[in-house]
């Protein structure tokens, strides 16, 4: 059983930048894909960014040039780094782990842009 832990999440005013951690337990993270999702009120959960167990990454166009993710395989932590924030990012972003058929969701952190 794996269990994911997101932090980082909080309120920043546009334009702002936050870091958000994934950590997981367990011992297959260094083989395992990991995404990072977000759900708005009254909106469908969407994916964000998801890196893979060699690195490649997958970003959504919505964000592309204003977020990063990366991986530390030796701390099981992903990191999704959020810059130039719009009012438009504000949801629950939800860290996922995929490893073959398996899939474990966190429990999710609140992100709020606004003035």
């Amino acid at each position: 059983q794996v269990q994911l832990v997101e932090s980082g999440g909080g309120l920043v005013q546009p334009g702002g930048s936050l870091r958000l951690s994934c950590a997981a337990s367990g011992n297959i993270f260094h083989v395992a894909t990991v995404g990072w999702y977000r759900q708005a009120p009254g909106d469908q959960r969407e994916l964000v960014a998801r890196i893979f167990s060699n690195n490649y990454t997958n970003l959504a166009d919505s964000v592309k040039g204003r977020i990063t993710i990366s991986r530390d395989n030796a701390k099981n932590t992903v990191y999704l780094q959020l810059n130039r924030l719009k009012p438009e990012d504000t949801a629950v972003y939800y860290c996922n782990l995929m490893m073959g058929s398996s899939v474990y969701w966190g429990q999710g952190t609140q992100v709020t842009v606004s003035s």
